[in-house]
């Protein structure tokens, strides 16, 4: 699974509070706001930031300011002496917030993408005012008395479809904020949000610094045996960028296991990587966050009992495709015995060669990369060292990604170097429809750096509205480890579908075509938003496209037949690995939002993990969670309990692109179809009527289980 730490505004506590201003004296205020470039609109191409202008002391008070101003207009929009109509009251709330969600939507982008010390502590200072202005709002009696009314005279309103379900969604989102509850316990909702928007934002500061403080130093580049001379120039370019010069640097990324696992000969070298990697986040230093989840998963559950929910699982998924955690859990406690013992028959293997080469050890978690790729070599004859020579970074980019955004949708991409980016790699394009249009910009951001977050993920500047004459300013991130001066970026099979993974749901912001902002790309449901992006991963492989971006970066040569054909066959290999890490994970996340608000506070976190794992049959301690409690930032930040939502959408992936291949497989025409109905749509109808548009039929299960190896 591909990480998605896409944050958008509606994902937040609403974005809302009241907040003083500094002391400051009033001219100077507002003098200083005048000036300040997050609180006018922009007037760049399409809305874009300026960054040549934004400055870390621009945020604190556009921010603030902002979120005054939003209140105001909220406050005009609940005192209105006119009756409520869907137009003073649901379009006016569409149309409200703008200066904040400008200034916000850059610094929760640059906090994710580029920050620093100023930033941290600004975003710490904000979390607590911003989960109270989204109560302010949500928690308002007049405002809702006024949605209430609409809502209950809403089939005499002659409302189109779209502004029928606006309507449904404005009172479906305020309710489940605590719109209903009494005064008491709305003032338990408000202390409880508060505590959770704290907890969270030093959640995430732990999981930024101790990724940097847990990277490996390496003083012997004997030690480096295995990896590629590219890789061993990066590693030493890194050391040296943060003070280590004459040694090598292997810093972390996101998930447990780590890409040099696969090729280190240096069996302890490769066990403090992992044991680093697993460790992280829970080592009783200054970056634990033991307490901090223990704490957050108690809260929810709490929060879930006010809503009238027995748990915080059961609270979101109402709200999501799957109704209910059941639905969700049959999913995937029905697929982890057939995960397991995939598992274990591929540990078999690892176990065997090792035992044949006489290695004189067990197999462990540290191992498997290494011996899973010898194992892959032996059955597929596929070499991971020989198929990255084909997988250069800015081929896939363009010969890749962008054609096969061409050849279903018509779309190209023209690089622009007159737009003001926050960092020299950053890199703008403009986006280009079918009839020679730019609708849009897109910024790519794609090496890993120590001031961004890990992981891959998409978010937007601007989103599309017709309501506010927008149009969509995407930024994608991924985190290839930047090469040596005059080097090549070379990546792994991996890396070229998280790539493509990513840009699906670029193509989601992109493409969406919207009047209302709430509707716009990727406001849908959990469960459904990484639909698209699952069927972008697909075309990687197609021959069409795959034939157009495979080639030899020094010789330009197309990948050979008989070793495209190796990869396409080892598709399936190691899956048993990967569907139990995966799952491992999913379940993590359950068990953890399962708990009910009179459990007892979990004191041993190690514990409640091998607890939750042993339940399902997944605690194999040769295949750890892709993700553990302490560092899985999914889990509690923007997808609590909606982990789940990958293999949820990988369904509807799998069964949608055996519904392209049925029609004619990769196709402008069919290309033309999803975008009609799916990715120009975002949140404007139900998830599922969504997929049937597209496809004619609910989602079957078997091509996923096919995909898998699991039937």
């Amino acid at each position: 699974m591909r990480t998605l730490n896409f944050r958008p505004l509606w994902a937040m506590p609403l974005l809302f509070s009241a907040c003083t201003q500094a002391p400051e004296t009033k001219d100077t205020a507002m003098s200083t706001l005048a000036d300040n470039p997050l609180l006018k609109p922009s007037t760049l191409p399409f809305k874009a930031p300026h960054f040549d202008q934004i400055r870390d002391e621009h945020f604190r008070p556009a921010i603030e300011e902002g979120m005054k101003r939003h209140l105001a207009e909220i406050e005009a929009i609940a005192n209105n002496p006119e009756a409520p109509t869907f137009e003073n009251t649901i379009v006016a709330m569409e149309k409200s917030g703008q200066d904040l969600n400008r200034a916000s939507s850059v610094f929760f982008n640059l906090t994710g993408s580029a920050t620093n010390d100023t930033l941290q502590a600004v975003k710490a200072d904000l979390a607590p005012k911003l989960a109270a202005h989204g109560d302010a709002i949500s928690l308002n009696e007049k405002l809702f008395q006024r949605i209430k009314g609409l809502y209950d005279q809403r089939s005499s309103l002659g409302l189109d479809p779209v502004s029928a379900r606006l309507m449904d969604r404005y009172y479906t989102r305020f309710v489940r904020a605590g719109a209903l509850l009494d005064a008491a316990s709305k003032e338990q909702m408000k202390k409880l949000n508060e505590e959770e928007a704290n907890l969270v934002t030093r959640f995430e500061d732990n999981i930024l610094k101790e990724r940097s403080a847990s990277a490996i130093v390496v003083d012997d580049v004997k030690q480096l045996d295995g990896m590629s001379p590219e890789a061993i120039d990066a590693a030493a370019a890194a050391a040296k960028a943060k003070g280590q010069e004459g040694k090598w640097l292997i810093d972390l990324r996101n998930t447990t296991s780590q890409p040099a696992l696969a090729e280190l000969k240096d069996r302890a070298l490769r066990e403090r990587i992992l044991k680093a990697s697993i460790t992280r986040n829970g080592r009783g230093n200054e970056f634990d966050n033991k307490q901090i989840i223990a704490r957050l998963a108690q809260l929810r559950a709490q929060k879930a009992k006010l809503l009238g929910f027995p748990t915080w699982a059961h609270y979101v998924m109402d709200d999501q495709m799957a109704k209910s955690p059941d639905q969700a859990m049959k999913l995937l406690s029905g697929m982890a015995p057939a995960a397991a013992a995939n598992a274990r028959k591929e540990a078999a293997k690892l176990q065997s060669l090792v035992d044949k080469q006489g290695g004189g050890f067990k197999v462990e978690a540290w191992d498997w990369d290494l011996y899973a790729e010898q194992v892959r070599k032996a059955e597929y004859d596929l070499d991971e060292a020989a198929v990255k020579p084909y997988l250069e970074f800015e081929t896939v980019l363009q010969n890749g990604v962008f054609y096969a955004a061409n050849q279903l949708f018509g779309l190209s991409f023209k690089e622009r170097k007159d737009m003001p980016v926050y960092h020299p790699d950053v890199r703008v394009f403009d986006i280009i429809d079918a009839d020679g249009t730019v609708i849009g910009l897109f910024y790519g951001d794609y090496y890993a750096r120590d001031n961004k977050n890990g992981g891959a993920w998409m978010s937007s500047f601007v989103d599309q509205s017709t309501l506010l004459e927008q149009q969509p300013v995407i930024t994608q991130n991924c985190n290839y480890v930047k090469p040596a001066a005059g080097q090549p970026c070379l990546l792994s099979w991996d890396d070229v579908t998280t790539l493509f993974h990513e840009f699906g749901h670029a193509l989601h912001g992109m493409l969406s075509a919207q009047k209302y902002p709430k509707f716009s790309g990727t406001n849908t449901s959990t469960d459904f938003v990484e639909f698209p992006s699952q069927v972008n991963e697909n075309w990687a492989m197609v021959p069409q496209v795959f034939n157009n971006f495979a080639k030899h970066y020094k010789t330009g040569e197309v990948m050979p037949a008989a070793l495209a054909d190796k990869l396409r066959k080892a598709s399936k290999f190691n899956q048993g690995y990967a569907t139990t890490e995966y799952l491992a994970a999913a379940l993590l996340d359950l068990e953890w939002h399962s708990m009910s608000a009179d459990a007892p506070l979990v004191t041993d976190v190690d514990a409640f993990e091998q607890a939750a794992l042993k339940k399902y049959g997944l605690d194999l301690s040769m295949v750890p969670p892709r993700y553990k409690s302490c560092y899985f930032s999914h889990a509690w930040t923007g997808y609590a309990a909606n982990y789940y939502a990958y293999i949820w959408s990988e369904v509807m992936d799998a069964d949608a692109y055996a519904w392209f291949n049925e029609n004619g497989g990769m196709t402008r025409t069919n290309g033309d179809k999803f975008r009609a109905t799916v990715l120009s749509q975002g949140g404007s109808k139900p998830e599922a009527e969504l997929y049937r548009d597209l496809t004619g039929r609910d989602p079957k299960v078997e091509p996923l289980l096919v995909k898998r190896g699991l039937k």
